[in-house]
């Protein structure tokens, strides 16, 4: 972005610009009210809750800390406080002043978002329901798509829609357009009409395109939603009466080439375009029963290690654009993280336990969708073991130092119970699973081997690591490994690491990352949308769009 500001993702109902938040028993409203001198950047208002990043980051937060600190919530209402207006989506004036890497990141980071509404619908037992109280366009009725259900004001005005592709030359959000066919399964020829008109589709036409799962006029719209909301909640078990967990400030120190948090440490080396992510293991005694993990609240490992692995990764993805090689490690007692594992696993119907899982779960997965070249190292006084070996399963390739000579000192990896799919990946997948294509000889191999401590050559026997140079062998190795991959197109290597890594099972969620990393990636680029005449360009000022009408 031109006057793009560092973004910090940490925020607090506080500090809050755009959201408010009420709690009545049961159900928490999430009021969007947007302040339209509130944007991240200049040279754009946030008009008729229209949003931008920060309007996003706000929302995330939001979601978190009614899944963590309100455990008694079951559902999640989201409306709007502004009259006849609900969310007019992503705004356009920020779009055409933001860079190709800002505008792809924004949706990125809004898809996750959405993504983890359904992820928390899927496995915790929250549900959401859109209460779409005006017009609803763009991003905003992707908000709504993310939803359980959609209850739309039947006000003979108020309409959902999808009019990138007409007034922006871009395709609706990738969100919006996977999950109208994938989720909503609105016929094709219908969603080719939807999504290629500007003014929408409102009332009963709606409902009889599953576009929304009702209507209700205005007079009675708030008791629907209310009586809607509650029928929702019914179907939850979340606790009544638990006690929730603060999400305080995270403790981290932001330096011109680090971020430092307890856990994690980001070592950035501008030279080499590089980036060291080091992840501490567990250490002294941990909670052993839920009420003492609630008591320990954020200073519990497995939630202050999802938090700032989250934040760490977040920080770098938007603020260290030229950063395009993370080598991932980690230090600590493996025994102790498998320990961390097996309480897990054993409180897992527990709700703060569930929450964090997925948390966990979750900012795996952000790694995952990260557009960076992921390395791992695992040397002497590594803790690669159980949940934290999914750092390194996560990485496109992995070197493991030899010590045949020194067995104190040799690195070793530990499978748990936690690798095969406590924390999956987003198309439903382990991470063993998508490494070895399902293929039961390889799992059935590395399952044999759960819980023992394997050194580089047993680990490459497994195809556990993609290579194991001895210590002579390793600094060499290592250093071309490295050196080769920064010189290389960050353009290319996108593409391709994209592909590799969601090799298994297709679904909703992986189309939508696939369409942002391919489809709007290149349309975002194209003289149709970003041009000087481009659709995205003029929108506002009056002038005509000028395409160049060559079909590529």
């Amino acid at each position: 972005m031109s006057t793009a500001p560092r973004v910090d993702y940490q925020t607090h109902p506080a500090q809050y610009r755009h959201w408010k938040l009420k709690f009545e028993g049961p159900v928490a409203t999430l009021v969007a009210d947007f302040d339209e001198n509130g944007g991240l950047a200049p040279g754009y208002k946030l008009k008729l809750n229209s949003y931008d990043l920060g309007v996003d980051i706000e929302l995330n937060d939001a979601v978190q800390r009614i899944r963590f600190e309100h455990p008694e919530v079951r559902t999640v209402v989201v409306t709007s406080a502004k009259e006849k207006v609900f969310c007019l989506g992503a705004n356009i004036f920020m779009l055409g002043v933001s860079s190709h890497a800002w505008k792809v990141n924004f949706c990125k980071f809004t898809n996750e978002t959405r993504n983890g509404l359904e992820d928390s619908s899927a496995h915790s037992g929250l549900k959401f329901l859109a209460a779409v109280n005006g017009a609803c366009a763009g991003g905003g009725y992707e908000l709504a798509l993310a939803c359980d259900e959609i209850i739309l004001v039947d006000d003979r005005s108020s309409a959902v829609s999808l009019p990138e592709v007409p007034l922006l030359g871009v395709l609706p959000g990738t969100g919006g357009l996977t999950r109208v066919t994938d989720k909503r399964r609105v016929r094709h020829d219908l969603a080719d009409i939807f999504c290629t008109t500007t003014e929408g589709v409102r009332g009963q036409k709606a409902v009889a395109w599953r576009l929304v799962d009702a209507v209700a006029k205005p007079a009675v719209f708030a008791q629907k939603v209310q009586e809607r909301a509650l029928e929702l909640s019914a179907q939850s078990d979340r606790p009544a009466g638990a006690q929730g967990v603060a999400l305080k400030p995270l403790q981290r120190t932001i330096e011109t080439d680090a971020l430092r948090y307890g856990l994690v440490t980001v070592e950035i080396d501008r030279a080499k375009r590089t980036a060291t992510f080091t992840v501490r293991g567990p250490a002294g005694a941990q909670p052993q029963r839920p009420d003492d993990m609630v008591a320990a609240g954020v200073a519990w490992y497995p939630l202050q290690l999802a938090r700032e692995l989250e934040d760490a990764i977040l920080s770098m993805r938007t603020n260290e654009l030229d950063i395009g090689t993370w080598l991932i490690r980690t230090e600590g007692d493996a025994a102790a993280a498998l320990a961390v594992d097996a309480t897990l696993l054993a409180h897992k119907d527990h709700w703060l336990v569930r929450e964090t899982i997925g948390y966990l779960r979750r900012t795996f997965s952000r790694l995952d969708v990260s557009s960076r070249s992921l390395f791992a190292l695992i040397e002497p006084g590594s803790c690669f073991a159980g949940t934290l070996l999914e750092l390194a399963l996560a990485c496109d390739r992995s070197y493991m130092l030899a010590l045949p000579d020194d067995e104190a000192r040799a690195p070793k990896v530990t499978v748990g119970e936690a690798n095969f799919g406590l924390v999956p990946m987003v198309t439903g997948q382990s991470r063993l699973q998508r490494r070895f294509y399902d293929e039961t000889p390889a799992l059935d191999a590395v399952r044999a081997k759960t819980g023992q401590a394997l050194d580089a050559d047993a680990a490459f026997a497994l195809g556990l690591i993609t290579s194991n140079p001895d210590d002579i062998d390793w600094a060499d190795e290592v250093r071309i490994a490295v050196e080769e991959r920064v010189a290389m197109s960050p353009d290319a290597l996108t593409g391709m690491e994209a592909n590799l890594r969601f090799n298994g099972p297709e679904n909703m969620f992986t189309r939508v990352f696939g369409r942002l990393t391919a489809w709007q990636n290149w349309i975002f680029q194209r003289p149709n949308a970003v041009g000087e005449k481009g659709a995205l360009k003029v929108y506002g000022t009056g002038q005509k769009v000028g395409f160049n009408f060559d079909r590529v």
